[in-house]
């Protein structure tokens, strides 16, 4: 599966409806969700029924782990799996959700198929800016806030009205604690990061326009949602241990959010616990935690990019020309004997492949060749070989 290409959702759904591994509950499933990353907003693993040949980027997990999430929420809220309900349900979410403007439904919209439409919703969710140049340049291109979104879903799956009001008050508590959270210790060049990446990953409202006091708190005591409150304490837990320690006022803010969340101290500590070991198995893949400038960001972003991309055709190329193979045995075959029509039907379809192949094969052999491919398969996807789509579902 791809989830930069056309057609990764009704993929998903085909690869989901055949997984076994069921979430019995909503613990287990925020767990995996924890685990892989995602609750953190630090996309480290997707689940294994989408595991892929290829290499994934953190924004493409991030799109995964998003779906996962979202699916795993309306099957558990709905008792049963149910994909073409889901997606019209989830699109109807973010409608009533007003995420985005009127251009981005406009274009949104004016495809044909919902799965082809969540996709574009998506991207313009996972993405903190909508503009190639910007992306390049950014370390922190992954929305971090995106388990907002499923908190949002779950509720809106029970009670549908004033979501987008509610939406605000989740992010104004968010981005309070987290702000409350790096005020209880010494400030580093991380922090600064963190904050950054927080304040970029908002959606309805402006950190600018919202005052940082300590209302918050007021809210913070009348929540009564166990998973949201949940999902602060471990963002809280997440904003202080980013430099690997705890100290005393740290400690004593985050058992202070803990009990006002109505946890007992067993739980803030498994909490801080699961941050800890989390940070100590994927240091190098938290982005605010990186220190680099900008040049060396640019080269970094650049050089990922033409990596991945050579890598993926390469992969593809190898495979197409290892399939190619079959083709010529059977031809040989057919030179002494009736193919029967099963072969008959592969000899068809690996030359119309074959035939596909030269334009593909081209554009690959030209200076910068595996830059422009992954724009030709966007613009021409119906005339490259099969081994070329990732996201094609077997009949």
């Amino acid at each position: 599966m791809n989830p930069s290409a056309p057609g990764w959702i009704d993929k998903f759904g085909s690869l989901v409806d055949n997984d076994q591994n069921y979430h019995t509950d909503y613990e287990v499933l925020y767990a995996t969700l924890k685990h892989m990353g995602f609750v953190y907003g630090i996309n480290t693993y997707t689940p294994d029924f989408t595991m892929s040949e290829l290499d994934l980027s953190e924004d493409e997990k991030a799109k995964i782990n998003l779906l996962t999430a979202l699916y795993g929420t309306f099957t558990l809220e709905l008792g049963r799996k149910d994909f073409p309900l889901f997606l019209q349900t989830v699109f109807k979410f973010y409608q009533d959700l007003e995420v985005g403007n009127g251009s981005l439904f406009n274009r949104i919209l004016s495809g044909t198929k919902t799965s082809a439409q969540l996709e574009k919703l998506i991207n313009s969710r996972v993405y903190l800016e909508d503009n190639p140049i910007s992306k390049t340049f950014s370390s922190f291109i992954t929305n971090s806030l995106l388990f907002i979104d499923v908190l949002l879903f779950r509720r809106y799956t029970k009670n549908p009205k004033n979501i987008r009001e509610h939406a605000k008050r989740l992010e104004y508590l968010t981005i309070n604690i987290t702000y409350h959270a790096l005020n209880s210790k010494k400030k580093n060049k991380s922090d600064e990061r963190l904050a950054q990446l927080f304040a970029s990953s908002l959606t309805f409202i402006d950190s600018q326009a919202n005052k940082f006091d300590g209302l918050y708190r007021d809210h913070l005591l009348k929540n009564e949602s166990i998973w949201e409150n949940r999902y602060f304490l471990d963002i809280a837990c997440l904003t202080v241990w980013e430099d690997q320690s705890l100290e005393y006022r740290e400690s004593e803010f985050i058992c202070a959010l803990g009990r006002d969340l109505g946890f007992d101290e067993t739980h803030i500590k498994k909490s801080i616990r699961e941050v800890q070991d989390f940070f100590s198995a994927h240091m190098q893949a938290v982005p605010f935690l990186k220190d680099t400038n900008l040049a060396l960001q640019l080269h970094d972003s650049m050089s990922k990019i033409v990596n991945k991309l050579i890598l993926r055709n390469s992969k593809r190329l190898q495979k197409e020309l290892t399939e190619s193979k079959e083709l010529v045995f059977l031809i040989s075959k057919a030179t002494v004997k009736d193919l029967t029509p099963e072969e008959r039907k592969k000899v068809q379809n690996q030359l119309i492949d074959i035939f596909k192949s030269i334009p593909s094969l081209a554009i690959f052999m030209l200076p910068g060749g595996a830059v422009l491919l992954p724009l030709f398969i966007k613009l021409i996807p119906k005339l490259l070989p099969s081994s070329f789509d990732e996201n094609r579902i077997e009949k």
